[in-house]
């Protein structure tokens, strides 16, 4: 069974970056029938905190990427604590004593030499004394040593992908203060959940060559991997500088819609266009893994806006009868309110806006030249309520009255009514209204 996951660490909010992430392995979930676990990366004791925990999970329900199990690496140390022992056991994992200090020194003496900064592995020639001598005045940290051999897997986006081991540095899984690190925790979960297939950016290509070494030392499978490209801004700037504010929290008090996120981030970055999604069912048919590139993919948050417009633009009633009936729309008139004004909002916040003009009256534009014609104009309107023949009614006997004819008679009207430019027919908007524009006319 095709078993997936999305580990984020509960130090901060999820952006769009890692949305693509969580999204790709749901949807390779979903589409296979089998399981999704939301994993919390959270062995850091000091940054992992609850509340980023919760926004998480409110961040994934929002978008509707429900997830089959929750795991927490923190109630799992004893495990990573096995495979260590394990790891030393079959002389695996090594003890080592260099200060950051000295290893940035080590490395700017190698780069000086020409030398790739890979660690010397100096600690390994150390004698039981010298290990007693450091243990007695520093914590140490302990390696994975690699076999220098070349590490090879057929990349679900990548292709054929190869590294060198000898051209990467023996990492560190355990920290001097006890702490296990992503790299060890993950390839335990991985190992011991049954992963069978692990898509994430490919800025862990190495830490992929790395892992599979150690999923094969601790006797595990080694689960199918594939590595996206990174999202960049849409002038291929670095998009960890703007990260802020791409945050999934922030572009949903903005009124972007879920399944706007989705369809775009479902596409983004390969060979399909993006297409508007009205389901996660649609997402999930529509997705394919290997229509991917390695290419960076820029990511213009401006593309989200005519999206989620679209998206409300096919809403039926149903789907926001709740939200007009917040507003104060009464319900008589809910369902008209919600097809005259939908396809003239981008977000579900613009009901609002609309509904107050409609029940207290704009704040109009008039331009100074059309100020006496909006005030002569204001004078024919027949009292409220309005009906279906009132603009066209009204709009006759403006005409006839004024001389004005196409947009100098219809668009002075509709900036005085409604106080905006554009908006639905006027024929249909009328009937809704409760009260008459503040008008501010003044004779001369």
């Amino acid at each position: 069974m095709t078993v997936t996951r999305f580990a984020p660490s509960p130090t901060g909010y999820l952006h769009v970056g890692n949305l693509r992430t969580a999204l790709f392995n749901w949807l390779i979930a979903r589409k296979a029938g089998g399981t999704f676990i939301l994993r919390l990366d959270d062995t850091d004791p000091e940054r992992s905190k609850p509340e980023y925990a919760d926004a998480i999970k409110e961040d994934l329900e929002w978008l509707g990427l429900t997830w089959d199990r929750v795991e927490t690496q923190s109630s799992r140390l004893d495990r990573y604590a096995a495979a260590a022992d394990a790891l030393r056991e079959k002389d695996r994992f090594y003890e080592c004593f260099e200060t950051p200090t000295e290893l940035d020194l080590k490395r700017k003496k190698q780069l000086n030499m020409g030398k790739p900064p890979v660690y010397d592995r100096a600690a390994l020639a150390l004698s039981k004394e010298e290990k007693a001598a450091f243990r007695a005045e520093r914590s140490g940290h302990w390696r994975f040593l690699l076999n220098h051999a070349r590490i090879e897997w057929t990349d679900g986006i990548l292709g054929d992908t190869s590294i060198d081991a000898a051209s990467v540095s023996d990492p560190v899984l355990i920290r001097g203060d006890g702490q296990v690190l992503y790299t060890l925790a993950s390839v335990v979960d991985d190992t011991e959940m049954g992963i069978t297939d692990v898509v994430r950016g490919s800025d862990h290509v190495t830490n992929t060559a790395t892992q599979i070494q150690i999923i094969e030392a601790l006797g595990g499978s080694v689960p199918s991997f594939a590595h996206h490209s990174l999202l960049t801004g849409p002038q291929g700037e670095a998009l960890s500088k703007r990260l802020g504010t791409l945050a999934l929290r922030d572009l949903r008090a903005r009124g972007v819609e879920p399944l706007a996120l989705l369809s775009l981030m479902a596409r983004l970055g390969s060979s399909d266009p993006v297409e508007l999604r009205s389901s996660h069912q649609e997402l999930i048919d529509g997705f394919e893994l290997t229509h991917f590139g390695a290419a960076p993919t820029k990511f213009d948050a401006d593309d989200l806006w005519p999206l989620t417009a679209r998206y409300l633009h096919g809403l039926p009633f149903d789907a926001v009868a709740d939200q007009i009936a917040s507003i104060g729309v009464p319900v008589e008139v809910a369902e008209r309110f919600w097809t005259v004004i939908r396809d003239n909002i981008g977000t579900r916040s613009e009901l609002a806006d609309w509904w107050q003009v409609l029940a207290e009256g704009a704040e109009p534009l008039v331009a100074e030249d059309d100020a006496e014609f909006v005030r002569t104009a204001m004078a024919m309107l027949p009292a409220l309520p309005f009906d279906e023949t009132t603009w066209a009614k009204w709009t006759a006997e403006v005409k006839n009255a004024t001389g004005r004819k196409g947009k100098g008679l219809f668009m002075p009207l509709r900036k005085a009514l409604t106080g905006r430019q554009r908006g639905p027919e006027m024929a249909d908007f009328l009937p809704l209204m409760r009260a008459l524009p503040r008008l501010h006319l003044t004779q001369d």
